[in-house]
């Protein structure tokens, strides 16, 4: 039985080292460098609008149902779920707000940095 104990330490030490020695060596050959990683970004961008416009397409198809439906509850005497409703609108509009920002960002980060690259390599 001491001997199956023994033999356990072992092998969880082993297999521990082995894992942390792994997890050592993938962490310092797994690093990517900037350039590459903005460079794979703007890659994806193209494909990241193309998401955000057919998004903001069915947004902007939504918003109105549901202000209409606010106006019809509000009138109804449901100020409560009205409330809520445009509560909700606000909050989606916010997140556009933010999405496109960031998407505005991202877009000038992948023009200023494929005309550096452009102006270097020329």
């Amino acid at each position: 039985m001491f001997r199956k104990i023994i033999a356990g330490t072992a092998v969880a030490g082993a297999l521990s080292l082995g894992v942390a020695g792994m997890a050592a060596t993938a962490g310092t050959a797994g690093a990517a460098t900037p350039s590459s990683t903005t460079a794979s970004k703007c890659a994806k961008l193209p494909a990241l609008q193309a998401k955000v416009q057919k998004l903001e397409g069915k947004v902007n198809a939504r918003v109105p149902k549901i202000e209409a439906r606010e106006t019809k509850l509000k009138n109804e005497g449901h100020t409560k779920l009205a409330n809520a409703l445009a509560k909700r609108v606000t909050a989606i509009q916010n997140r556009e707000t933010k999405v496109n920002a960031r998407l505005a960002k991202a877009q000038a980060t992948c023009s200023s940095s494929s005309s550096s690259t452009a102006t270097t390599s020329s």
